[in-house]
C-alpha cells in the first residue's frame, strides 16, 4: 500500500499574477502522463487507462472506490490500489487533479504568434507571415550563419527548401558535425524547434539596449513605432523575467484539464454527448502518438515533416480553434468550442462565473409611471418589499415579543400577516434600495431610491428619472437591489440617491428635465384664454379652487385671484 501526496494551494495570499507556465511546473502539477485517446469503454461506461478519463492520472470515478473494486468504502482512504493503480479518495478530486501530454517536438503557442500584437514575431524581429511559414513548416529560417556569413547569408534570412539543400551542399563536410555553440556551424531550422533555438538564443538585455538605440537614432517614423513596440514586449519580458521566459511560449507538455470539466455524458440508446474538448486533446494524441512511431522507424523527412505540421495544428485547435482559418468543425458543420472559446467573451468563465454571480436580496418587476413619487422614491410591490427585507422583518417581530423563534417568524412573514405591515413600513424607513435598469451603459444606470410601499406588482419610477435609466413604460423591466451593510447604506444615501443625481456625467447639462407629455402639460395648465369661464373670481385658497375645478364652476384656463397662506 502507499500514499499519495496532495499538492496544497496557499489561502494566505494577496493577489493573483498571470504568466507563462514552464514544461517544470506543468509536470509538478499534473498527476500523469496522458498517453492514449480513448475516453471510457462504450460497454462498461469505465474510464480506460492511460486515457483521457483514467482513475489512475485523474482520481476514482466513484467515491472511495478503485478502478478494480479491491477497495471499497472510506477507511481505505489515501491508499493506492496495488493492483490498478487508482487512489482510493473522493470522486470530486476528478475536478481539480490535472493530467498532460509530453510532445514528441516542441509546438509553438497559438497566442502568441497568430495575436496582436504578435509576441514571438516582436522579439525575433520576424513579420507575422514570415513567422506562421516557419511554424508550419513551409520556409526554413537562418538560425547561426556561421561559416555561409561570408557568402551574404544573415540571421534571420527565410529559405526555400532548395536554397536551404544548396546551401547545406556547399558547406564543408564537417560543418554539420560541430557543436551548437560553434559559431562557424551553420545552423537552419523551420518549425517550433527552430524558433525554440533563436528564442533561447535570446538576450534580453542587449536586445534591449539595441532597441532603445534604435529608437533614438531611427529617422523614419514607422521604424521608430516597430522598435518602440518591440521595446515594449522586451521590457515586459525583462521585468518579469523571474516567471516569464521567452522559450516557454513554445511547449514541449501540455497540460490536460481535469476530466469533471470536460464531462463526458451516457444517453439514452448507447450515445453519449462529449466536450467539444475531448475531440480536440484526442486529435493531439493520436498526431503526436503517430509522430512518435514514424520518428522511432525513421520514417522520411518529408512525412514527418507533414506530420509535425497536423500536430502544430491540432494544438492550436485545441487552445484557440475560432482564431485558425480552418478550424476543426462537427458534422453538423459546427466550429468547436477551443479552451480559449470557453475563457473569452460575455457567456466566458471570466464575465459569465468570476464576475457574473447571482446575487441574493434582489428583486425584478415591469416599471410603470408614479407622479406623486418624489424625486428621491420609488413605489415598491408589498408582496416584493415583504420578499426583500425579510431578515430585517424577522428581526423586529422577534425584538417586539410578538414571536419567539425564527420559524414562527417566517410563517407570519409568508402568509403576509397584516402585523407585518407597520414592521416593513418602519424597517424600510432610511433605508434604500438600488434601482437598476440593463443595459447599464453609464453610471447613472444604477440610483438608490427611497422604497414607498404599494399595491400591485409593478415597480413605480419617478417620472424624471427616466432619461438617466433610458426607461419607458412599454414594458420595461427593472431590477431591485437592497444594500445590506452601513457603509452600503450610507454611500446608497449620499452618492446614489435619485435627486442627487441630477447633472449627466458625461457633459454636465441637467438630466432630469421635464419632456414630452410633461412639458405639454405645463404649458397646457398654464396657458391664459381671456373670457374664460369663471374668469376673475376670488377663491379663499388651492382647495377652494381645485373643488370649483371640479365642479365645472371654473375653467382650467380662467384668469383669477387666489388668496395663499403666508408659509406657501
Amino acid at each position: 500500500m502507499s500514499f499519495k501526496k496532495e499538492i496544497k494551494v496557499k489561502s494566505n495570499f494577496s493577489q493573483i499574477s498571470i504568466g507563462l507556465a514552464s514544461p517544470e511546473e506543468i509536470l509538478e502539477r499534473s498527476s500523469g502522463e496522458v498517453l492514449k485517446p480513448e475516453t471510457v469503454n462504450y460497454r462498461t461506461y469505465k474510464p480506460e487507462r492511460d486515457g483521457l478519463f483514467c482513475e489512475r492520472i485523474f482520481g476514482p470515478y466513484k467515491d472511495y472506490e478503485c478502478h478494480c473494486g479491491k477497495y471499497k468504502r472510506i477507511r481505505y482512504r489515501g491508499i493506492i490500489c496495488d493492483r490498478c493503480g487508482v487512489e482510493v479518495t473522493e470522486k470530486k478530486v476528478r475536478r481539480e487533479r490535472m493530467g498532460h501530454i509530453s510532445l514528441t517536438v516542441p509546438v509553438a503557442h497559438i497566442w502568441y504568434f497568430r495575436s496582436s500584437p504578435n509576441k514571438i514575431g516582436y522579439l525575433l524581429g520576424i513579420p507575422s507571415k514570415k513567422l506562421e511559414g516557419i511554424v508550419y513548416y513551409e520556409r526554413y529560417i537562418v538560425i547561426q550563419a556561421g561559416v555561409k556569413a561570408q557568402d551574404g547569408v544573415k540571421v534571420n534570412d527565410f529559405l526555400t527548401e532548395d536554397d536551404y539543400l544548396a546551401i547545406m551542399e556547399s558547406l564543408p563536410k564537417d560543418n554539420q558535425q560541430l557543436d551548437d555553440s560553434d559559431p562557424n556551424k551553420f545552423i537552419a531550422g523551420m518549425g517550433a524547434e527552430a524558433i525554440l533555438k533563436m528564442l533561447s538564443r535570446i538576450n534580453l538585455d542587449d536586445l534591449s539596449y539595441e532597441l532603445r538605440h534604435k529608437t533614438e537614432n531611427e529617422t523614419s517614423q514607422q521604424r521608430k513605432a516597430e522598435a518602440l513596440k518591440r521595446l515594449s514586449v522586451v521590457e515586459a519580458f525583462r521585468e518579469s523575467k523571474e516567471v516569464n521566459n521567452p522559450e516557454w511560449m513554445v511547449l514541449k507538455v501540455i497540460p490536460v484539464i481535469p476530466p469533471e470539466l470536460r464531462p463526458l455524458v451516457p444517453l439514452d440508446g448507447g450515445r453519449f454527448a462529449t466536450s467539444d474538448l475531448n475531440d480536440l486533446y484526442r486529435r493531439v494524441i493520436i498526431r503526436n502518438n503517430r509522430l512518435k512511431r514514424l520518428i522511432e522507424i525513421k520514417a522520411p523527412e518529408v512525412i514527418l515533416r507533414n506530420e509535425k505540421r497536423m500536430l502544430q495544428e491540432a494544438v492550436d485547435s485545441l487552445f484557440d480553434n475560432s482564431r485558425k482559418s480552418n478550424a476543426v468543425k462537427t458534422e453538423a458543420n459546427r466550429t468547436l468550442k477551443s479552451l480559449s472559446d470557453s475563457l473569452k467573451g460575455k457567456q466566458g468563465r471570466f464575465r459569465q462565473n468570476l464576475l457574473g454571480k447571482r446575487v441574493d436580496y434582489s428583486a425584478r418587476s415591469v416599471i410603470v409611471v408614479g407622479p406623486e413619487l418624489k424625486m428621491h422614491e420609488c413605489g415598491i410591490p408589498k408582496d416584493m418589499a415583504a420578499e426583500l427585507f425579510k431578515p430585517f422583518v424577522i428581526r423586529k417581530l422577534i425584538e417586539r415579543g410578538i414571536v419567539k423563534t425564527v420559524k414562527s417568524a417566517k410563517k407570519i412573514v409568508d402568509r403576509k400577516d397584516p402585523v407585518i405591515w407597520d414592521i416593513l413600513e418602519n424597517v424600510m424607513k432610511g433605508h434604500p434600495v438600488l434601482l437598476n435598469r440593463a443595459p447599464t451603459l453609464h453610471r447613472l444606470g444604477i440610483q438608490a431610491f427611497q422604497p414607498k410601499l404599494i399595491e400591485g406588482k409593478a415597480i413605480q419610477l419617478h417620472p424624471l428619472s427616466c432619461t438617466a435609466f433610458n426607461a419607458d413604460f412599454d414594458g420595461d423591466q427593472m431590477a431591485v437591489h437592497l444594500p445590506l451593510g452601513n457603509a452600503a447604506i450610507l454611500e446608497a444615501q449620499l452618492l446614489m440617491l435619485g435627486s442627487h443625481n441630477i447633472l449627466n456625467p458625461a457633459n454636465g447639462a441637467p438630466i432630469t428635465v421635464p419632456s414630452q407629455d410633461m412639458v405639454l402639460g405645463l404649458y397646457y395648465i398654464t396657458k391664459s384664454r381671456p373670457g374664460a369661464k369663471g374668469e376673475n373670481r376670488r377663491f379663499y385658497g388651492p382647495e377652494e379652487v381645485i373643488i370649483g375645478q371640479n365642479e365645472g364652476t371654473v375653467d382650467l384656463h380662467a384668469n383669477i385671484e387666489v388668496r395663499l397662506p403666508v408659509d406657501f
